[in-house]
């Protein structure tokens, strides 16, 4: 072969090397984990005119949010689903688009983008606005378009939020047969009555007595010589630190059954029918206040708590709403685990300073219980009254269901960032007796 030739197939081999450069992200994806080992670098290029490049679609008349990133990298997986959730909820309002620059690497140049992801906030004549580099919350994305001068949540497209403000029927249920904590209707058989200087307070449990208890904030020596329950066998009333009691747990739930006897020899008898262990109030009380939430320091039954994963750690919550409260509490980014109220469905929430950083489903939402206060303004109704849902047609099916609710839907961003407001002081009286709503 001539030097003319060689020299040919050099030159070739090096442009196709180049090339291959060109093409290959800055920053490997390591192929076991799917993880991106750094912020993606994009050549830089000229800016396009508007936006009908974005899959040829018009965009006129409508703001424009575009988020440049990739499939692989941390950041980019974090916003992928606050992306879903405006797509969704703003449809008709905003149009959001996603364009992944490693499987388009033609497209990075075209926007001049830096780093990965990148959002880029476009007016209704596609002229751009603004740009954000890394992660961007819901909320900030929000922000950024109401600043912006385009309030997409007073927007007239959008849906109004679901309310009930007036219970849908009055409560005719006599106050006695009221729980005091859960508001459930009290079984003769486990009534557990707590003597006060302003009354007695009737509770449907031992278990709701043990949630009161540990929301007391008064001295708590010989607070148990007011409590009584009721035996089981003959329905009188039994000094709740005398009696013995049989503790089983519900084949189908898993939560705990306690009933109270005035005596070993009943509940030995009930033993021998049912199942169960025989123990005293000192055990049921370890029992009972083993498992508190991470929150508000309330007793909870696990089975009946929303899981919660805060700096490595796992905690309970008594209620949806508290487990974000876990947030404000720790100062730690939360993974929580909670149940759609009304079908049971999955519902994970994962935070990112103080914010929400991903929603699974996208489309889950919080209803925030209230009462109205004497004085006419409204408050938390407590924990028992709150909850997530994986849509909202589950949330108002779920009202429907129950006649006494009262409150409001709220994007479960909006509830967390509710928790995040709170101070010290707040956060160390949240769910304690006498600071929510007088009943």
């Amino acid at each position: 072969m001539n030097k003319a030739g060689k020299i040919a197939i050099v030159a070739v081999l090096i442009i196709a090397v180049v090339v291959v450069i060109a093409l290959k992200p800055d920053n490997e994806t390591n192929s076991e984990t799917g993880i991106a080992e750094g912020p993606a670098k994009i050549v830089e290029g000229p800016q396009p005119e508007g936006l009908e490049a974005v899959e040829g679609r018009s965009t006129k008349g409508l703001p424009r949010l575009v988020d440049l990133g990739a499939d692989k990298c941390i950041p980019c997986k974090t916003m992928a689903p606050i992306l879903e959730q405006l797509k969704s909820e703003y449809e008709g309002t905003l149009i959001v688009d996603f364009i992944d620059v490693w499987k388009n690497p033609d497209e990075g140049p075209k926007y001049n983008i830096k780093l990965i992801p990148t959002q880029i906030f476009y007016d209704s004549s596609g002229k751009e606005r603004f740009r954000h580099e890394g992660f961007f919350s819901k909320d900030d994305i929000l922000a950024k378009w109401k600043e912006l001068g385009v309030d997409l949540a007073g927007s007239d497209s959008q849906s109004p939020a679901f309310e009930r403000l007036a219970a849908a029927q009055a409560d005719n249920r006599a106050k006695d047969q009221i729980c005091y904590m859960c508001d459930g209707d009290i079984n003769a058989k486990t009534l557990t009555t707590v003597q006060t200087d302003k009354g007695s307070v009737r509770l449907c449990s031992p278990h709701c007595y043990f949630i009161m208890y540990s929301c007391l904030t008064e001295d708590k020596i010989g607070f148990e010589k007011k409590v009584s329950v009721t035996d089981w066998a003959a329905g009188e009333p039994v000094p709740a630190f005398d009696a013995v009691y049989v503790y089983d747990m519900d084949g189908e739930t898993g939560r705990p059954v306690v009933k109270a006897f005035a005596d070993n020899d009943k509940a030995e008898a009930e033993q021998k029918t049912a199942s169960g262990s025989i123990i005293g109030w000192e055990i049921l009380k370890d029992k009972e206040l083993t498992t508190r939430c991470g929150f508000c320091d309330r007793a909870v039954y696990p089975q009946d708590a929303a899981r919660v994963i805060a700096g490595g750690l796992h905690t309970c919550s008594c209620c949806s709403h508290c487990a974000l409260g876990v947030a404000a509490r720790t100062g730690n980014d939360i993974e929580v685990h909670e149940k759609d109220r009304l079908t049971g469905e999955k519902i994970v929430v994962k935070s990112l300073d103080g914010k929400v950083a991903s929603l699974e489903p996208a489309s889950a939402v919080a209803w925030f219980g209230q009462r109205q206060k004497p004085d006419g303004t409204w408050g938390s109704a407590g924990c028992f009254h709150q909850g997530f849902f994986a849509k909202a047609q589950n949330l108002e099916k779920w009202v429907e269901q129950n006649p006494y609710e009262t409150g409001r839907l709220i994007s479960i961003s909006q509830a967390l960032a509710n928790k995040m407001k709170l101070s010290p002081q707040q956060i160390q009286k949240a769910c304690k007796i006498g600071e929510c709503i007088p009943k």
